[in-house]
């Protein structure tokens, strides 16, 4: 794992980042800087885009902080893993939670999808980036996660691309060591986890989700978990088998190259 920075703040920007650009401050961030963590002019900062790995930046202004030169390059920028997290939508607080989780998971997109006991009916995407930029700031993290719209759950399917490993979680199927079900699979093409609701999955999304191309269903454990409480468990334990726990994903580029 390369070294972090995890004593200087942190912040998105929404621009292009080389050396000897200076980056106008939004109104929210000036506060942020200025009034929360009451930084001043010549105070250090980290940034990063999404797209040109973190960089090393100086606060300018001088009442507040108005803009942000930008000096040297900390970290390159990395990939996300192919991992997509596909959840039934919760309300509010839980769904702000299992957004920030998925993405301190290390997954690329959240698609939410409506299901037939799917409780929510609308979904802030807004308020969902927000919460993918602000968990990729705290952790370190250098991609921002895709967010997609919500879309029904056989629009879902009949969209996804047949070659990726769909790991469909559901209560209803009998009890196994997940960890060496998942060993036992290949998701070079990339995986989509899915998550259903608080009611769990209709007997017809069940047949239908087990008719789908490179699927595995998976137990989470004897016990019954909260919709958000299983998103966590179930990003780990793929992380854990088959993504990017096991092996330092830099080191694993050069020895490809």
């Amino acid at each position: 794992m390369p070294s972090h920075d995890f004593r200087r703040p942190r912040l998105f920007v929404d621009t292009a980042l080389e050396s000897g650009i200076t980056v106008t401050l939004e109104r929210d961030q000036s506060n942020y800087l200025g009034n929360v963590l009451r930084l001043a002019a010549g105070d250090s900062v980290l940034v990063f885009n999404g797209r040109d790995g973190e960089w090393q930046a100086a606060i300018s202004g001088r009442k507040r902080p108005d803009s942000l030169e930008i000096t040297t390059q900390t970290r390159s920028q990395d990939r996300l893993p192919d991992l997509a997290y596909i959840f039934a939508p919760l309300k509010h607080a839980r769904l702000d939670y299992m957004v920030q989780k998925a993405v301190e998971m290390g997954a690329s997109k959240l698609q939410p999808v409506f299901t037939r006991f799917t409780q929510v009916t609308r979904v802030n995407t807004e308020r969902m980036r927000a919460n993918v930029i602000e968990a990729a700031e705290q952790c370190g993290i250098l991609g921002i996660a895709e967010v997609a719209g919500p879309v029904a759950l056989d629009r879902f399917l009949g969209q996804r691309k047949a070659g990726r490993l769909l790991v469909f979680c559901d209560e209803a199927t009998d009890v196994a060591d997940p960890l060496q079900l998942l060993s036992g699979e290949k998701a070079a093409s990339g995986i989509d986890v899915l998550i259903g609701p608080e009611g769990g999955f209709a007997e017809e999304e069940r047949a239908i989700l087990q008719r789908q191309p490179h699927t595995l269903r998976l137990s989470l454990g004897p016990r019954i978990l909260r919709a958000d409480t299983a998103g966590v468990a179930a990003l780990a334990l793929v992380q854990a088998a088959l993504g990017d726990w096991g092996s330092d994903p830099a080191a694993d580029r050069e020895a490809n190259r």
